[in-house]
C-alpha cells in the first residue's frame, strides 16, 4: 500500500461528513499517538517525560518543512488566532484587510488597533463576492499602508486568494499576512510569499484544538514588535534577575511559554501522515472531490458561490440557494455532515472524501426538490 493509499484508509468511518471546514476528526494515527503519549507523562520518569517533550521540535520542524522555510522562522501556538494577536499587536501603520474576513483577521486587527492607540489601524475593504484580489488591494494601497491580511481561504465562499500576486503587488517592504487554517496540509502553495501566516490543526490536519502555529519571516520579525512575548521569547533560558532579557531571535520572540506537549504530538503525529502521502497528491485528490461536487450541485441548477477555477479554491464549496436553510435541512436528512450559515450552505471535501459520500450527496439534492431551492 503507498504512503497516499495508507492515508485515505485513515478516512474509514468518514461518510456522510462534509464538514472538514468546520472540524477535522482526529485520525486513528494522531489518536493512537496521543493516547501513548498520556500513558508516558501520567508516570513519573522525566526521561520518558523528555520523549513525549521532544515533539514540540518535531511539529515546528515539520511545519518548516511543509512550508519551506527554516526552523528559526517557527513557532507553535495554541490557536491561528494567537498567532495573528502576535502579529497586529506587534505591527504600525494601515493594514488592508476585508470587511468580511474570518474574525480571527477582522476582530483581532481592530482590538490591536485599539490597545494601540492609533498606531496601527484597519483599512477595511469591501470586494465583490468578498473576493480580495489584487486589483481590490491596490485600490486601497498607498504609502501609509504597511501590510495585508487576507485569509488564503475564505471561509464564507472557498476563495482562494493569489498570494504571490498580492506579494508582487505589496513589493518588499510591506508585510503579507496570512490565515492558513482553511488551507494549509490540502493545498500545494508557495507559502514564502507571506510573511506572516497562521495555521491550525484542528480542520484539515486532523490534528485537534490547540495544535496552532506560525511563520515569521525574517522580515516580519523586523517589523513586528514581541509584544506579547514571555519567559519563552527570550535571549535567555529559564529565569533571570536583573535587567530584562532582549527578544529571542526568530519566531521565538513570539512565544510566551512552553507549548502544550500533548497538542505537539497530535500535530506533529498529523504533520507526517500529511508529508508521508504528500501535499501535492492531497491537493490533488481534494480537487477531484470537488470537482464532482460542483457537478452534481450543478446538475441540479443550484447556484455557486465558489470560484469554478481549481486554482482559485481549495476543499470548501459554497452553496448559495433561494432557500439556504431547506437545503440545508435537505442535506441533513440525507445524512450529511454540513454547515447552513450566512445565507449558504457549506460543503467541504477532504483527500480520504469516500464515493459513498458524493453519492448520498448527489441522492440528497435530488431529494431536496431542485425547484424549491433554485433562483
Amino acid at each position: 500500500m503507498s504512503a497516499l493509499e495508507e492515508y485515505i484508509a485513515s478516512f474509514a468511518g468518514e461518510t456522510g461528513y462534509l464538514n472538514w471546514a468546520a472540524f477535522g476528526p482526529l485520525s486513528p494515527e494522531v489518536r493512537t499517538s496521543m493516547h501513548e503519549a498520556v500513558e508516558v507523562i501520567g508516570g513519573y520518569d522525566p526521561r520518558e517525560h523528555l520523549a513525549v517533550n521532544t515533539n514540540t521540535d518535531r511539529a515546528a520542524e515539520l511545519v518548516a518543512e511543509l512550508l519551506g522555510v527554516g526552523r528559526s522562522e517557527v513557532v507553535l501556538r495554541p490557536s491561528s488566532t494567537d498567532a495573528l494577536q502576535h502579529a497586529f499587536t506587534g505591527l504600525d501603520g494601515a493594514v488592508i484587510a476585508g470587511a468580511g474576513e474570518f474574525p480571527s483577521i477582522s476582530l483581532t486587527l481592530q482590538r490591536a488597533s485599539a490597545a494601540s492607540s492609533g498606531a496601527v489601524s484597519p483599512r477595511w475593504i469591501d470586494p465583490v463576492d468578498g473576493r480580495v484580489t489584487t486589483d481590490a488591494v491596490a485600490e486601497a494601497l498607498d504609502d501609509d499602508v504597511t501590510a495585508v491580511a487576507v485569509s488564503h481561504v475564505d471561509y464564507r465562499t472557498g476563495y482562494r486568494a493569489d498570494l504571490p500576486a498580492l506579494r508582487d503587488l505589496l513589493g518588499p517592504d510591506r508585510l503579507l499576512i496570512v490565515d492558513a487554517v482553511q488551507s494549509f496540509g490540502v493545498v500545494d502553495e508557495d507559502w514564502t510569499a507571506a510573511d506572516v501566516i497562521a495555521g491550525h490543526g484542528y480542520k484539515w490536519l486532523r490534528a485537534g484544538r490547540g495544535t496552532g502555529f506560525a511563520r515569521f519571516s525574517p522580515r516580519a520579525s523586523e517589523c513586528i514588535r514581541p509584544v506579547l512575548s514571555g519567559i519563552t521569547g527570550i535571549a535567555s533560558d529559564g529565569p533571570f534577575t536583573g535587567a530584562v532579557p532582549p527578544p529571542a531571535s526568530g519566531a521565538r520572540a513570539y512565544s510566551t511559554s512552553v507549548p502544550d506537549h500533548l497538542a505537539a504530538v497530535r500535530l506533529a503525529t498529523a504533520l507526517d501522515e500529511v508529508r508521508r502521502a504528500g501535499v501535492a497528491t492531497i491537493a490533488e485528490r481534494v480537487t477531484r472531490n470537488v470537482d464532482e461536487m460542483l457537478a452534481a450541485v450543478e446538475r441540479h441548477g443550484i447556484p455557486v458561490g465558489t470560484p469554478q477555477d481549481p486554482v482559485r479554491r481549495a476543499g470548501i464549496l459554497s452553496l448559495t440557494p433561494a432557500d439556504p436553510e431547506g437545503l440545508g435541512r435537505a442535506l441533513s436528512d440525507a445524512g450529511l455532515s454540513v454547515t447552513s450559515r450566512g445565507g449558504a450552505v457549506r460543503v467541504a471535501a477532504h483527500a480520504g472524501t469516500g464515493a459513498e459520500t458524493l453519492r448520498m450527496l448527489e441522492d440528497g439534492l435530488t431529494a431536496s426538490g431542485n425547484r424549491t431551492f433554485t433562483l
